[in-house]
């Protein structure tokens, strides 16, 4: 089954500072593990709010709002799709990734990463 873990952004996502190069580091290293084992099928960060666009539907209209954009907490600041056993196989790794965060920026961290599964069509089914 394939997961996708999405990683929340916070203030300093918002602010454009990069992750410290020990968490860099940390995070390189379980990537490339997590690809030699086929577990980790792709992975990426996205730039802050500010460089990106809103697309909103209402009453047939579509209006674009360019950001930033006002919940820092609620953005998606990276992603990694994932090959798990199961939800709680996934669950396990994402787990594991914040870990890397926790035990890296210390006590004062905090962080949200979300699992969902991926859609997956029957098979012969196409979209």
């Amino acid at each position: 089954m394939r997961f996708m873990m999405l990683v929340k952004g916070n203030s300093d996502y918002e602010a454009g500072k990069p992750p410290s190069p020990e968490l860099m580091e940390a995070i390189g290293a379980l990537a490339e593990k997590g690809f030699r084992d086929g577990t980790l099928i792709e992975q990426g960060g996205l730039l802050p709010s500010s460089s990106g666009a809103l697309i909103r539907v209402k009453d047939s209209k579509v209006r674009v709002i360019d950001g930033p954009f006002a919940e820092a907490r609620e953005l998606i600041g990276g992603y990694a799709i994932i090959e798990a056993a199961s939800k709680a196989e996934a669950i396990r790794m994402g787990s594991e990734f914040m870990s890397l965060h926790a035990g890296i920026l210390g006590p004062s961290f905090e962080g949200e990463l979300e699992v969902r599964q991926l859609f997956e069509p029957p098979p012969g089914t196409h979209f």
